[in-house]
């Protein structure tokens, strides 16, 4: 199941856990507020798995790729790493799928407070488009995970400030409503 927290405002190495003190931990209601979704597969078997093609069809999540981030695979591992953990949002929603390894995701609160989600084998996460969020490898360096799209997929991460955007108009409308 998976695990987030409330960070610590420490500016130390982001691949440790940053848990705030007190602990304050995030349950998966409070993620579904926010728009995250959360779910729990059989990593083992992302080939062939019934549960995944049925909410890959539920949610039309219609192409798939698969990435390693560790030095000795991803290109400019360095370059890449700093970018992943800049804060930003994107237009679509963000869609990852850990088959190996572990890293963490942190995604704004309705107070802009930062929330650290730990994913690691078997967790599957989707961050809804306009939220303000960031990615790091955990202390470990590796992770291997697959990125799913509804459509063609669209890289493009818009730095914060980016309220612009209609689709952070559209996530700041959903968050009212949530409250």
């Amino acid at each position: 199941m998976v695990q987030a927290w409330y960070m610590d405002k420490s500016a130390d190495d982001p691949r440790r856990p940053h848990r705030g003190e007190p602990a304050r931990p995030v349950g998966l209601e409070q993620l579904r507020g926010l728009g995250v979704l959360y779910w729990q597969l059989d990593a083992d078997k992302y080939e062939n798995d019934p549960e995944l093609e049925k909410i890959r069809k539920e949610r039309n999540y219609s192409w798939m790729d698969i990435i390693t981030i560790c030095k000795d695979k991803l290109p400019n591992y360095e370059e890449k790493i700093k970018m992943f953990y800049e804060e930003h949002l994107h237009l679509d929603d963000e869609i990852r799928y850990i088959l190996d390894g572990s890293g963490y995701f942190d995604v704004r609160d309705k107070e802009d407070r930062w929330i650290r989600i730990f994913m690691e084998k078997g967790d599957m996460i989707t961050l809804p488009a306009g939220i303000y969020h960031r990615f790091t490898l955990d202390e470990k360096n590796y992770v291997k995970a697959m990125r799913l799209f509804v459509g063609d997929p669209v890289w493009t991460a818009y730095s914060r400030p980016a309220d612009h955007f209609e689709a952070r108009g559209q996530y700041l409308e959903f968050l009212a409503q949530t409250a």
